[in-house]
């Protein structure tokens, strides 16, 4: 799309210009002349998906996780579905290892007696046994959207549980939201569908609702029980007892 666009206001594209520089400048300097042991997790929200489109200007096939729980909204399936084909997506869709109907037989409704648990074992797992096989990681966390993100850097070393140490990369670290939908009206970015309804943080669900604080575009999330889902949380190593701390 043109930089010409009319119905974005000359003060904001100024301003979008040079941000979107600055994040094309991380993806080229990790994705040219080869992406080989890069990933980026994707949840198809407005963030993820902006930078998985920047992203594919380096690297058309550079891996896009999808942490698939089995329990996501049925549009966020869709939505996924939609750009995984007009984008031509090298989708890597990370399944848990029992199916929604094996956990909920063996445990209950775990999201309803333990979140944590039912994060652990739909989410944190999966994808940390997936972050093992790369060196970079990428990842659309801001600032902006917790509290408990606001000490977010852009580029830091992250520990997996089993030692090993990848770097993690959010390029979009210091971007509001309303620099986000600006870059998305201007690239053209369809968004998912649920945003119309008026969800600000979507994950699965039975763990999402409408914002229960509009101040706060994660108040929607678990019902306010938690505020993260566990893989931004620097994990313990296998073999040590120290407690986590926010990566």
């Amino acid at each position: 799309m043109s930089t010409e666009n009319a119905a974005i206001p000359a003060a904001v594209l100024a301003a979008l210009t040079p941000l979107l520089e600055r994040v094309r400048a991380t993806l080229r300097q990790q994705l040219t002349p080869a992406a080989n042991g890069v990933c980026l997790t994707c949840s198809f929200q407005a963030e993820d998906v902006l930078l998985t489109r920047l992203a594919l200007e380096y690297a058309p096939d550079l891996p896009i996780l999808f942490l698939d729980t089995g329990y996501h909204f049925a549009e966020t399936y869709a939505y996924r579905d939609q750009l995984a084909r007009d984008w031509k997506l090298n989708l890597v869709n990370l399944l848990p290892a029992q199916t929604v109907a094996e956990q909920e037989s063996e445990h209950g409704l775990l999201y309803q007696s333990a979140p944590d648990q039912c994060c652990k074992l739909r989410k944190v797992g999966p994808l940390f046994d997936a972050l093992a096989d790369y060196r970079v990681w990428f990842t659309g966390l801001r600032r902006e959207q917790a509290r408990s993100r606001a000490a977010l850097e852009e580029s830091a070393p992250f520990a997996l549980p089993g030692g090993q140490t990848i770097l993690k990369l959010a390029p979009l670290a210091d971007w509001t939201t309303r620099d986000v939908w600006y870059a998305c009206e201007l690239l053209a970015i369809p968004l998912l569908p649920l945003y119309a309804q008026g969800y600000t943080s979507i994950g699965c669900q039975p763990c999402t609702t409408l914002p229960l604080d509009p101040n706060d575009p994660r108040s929607g999330r678990w019902s306010g029980r938690k505020v993260e889902c566990g893989i931004h949380i620097q994990p313990a190593p296998e073999d040590a007892s120290s407690s986590p701390t926010v990566a």
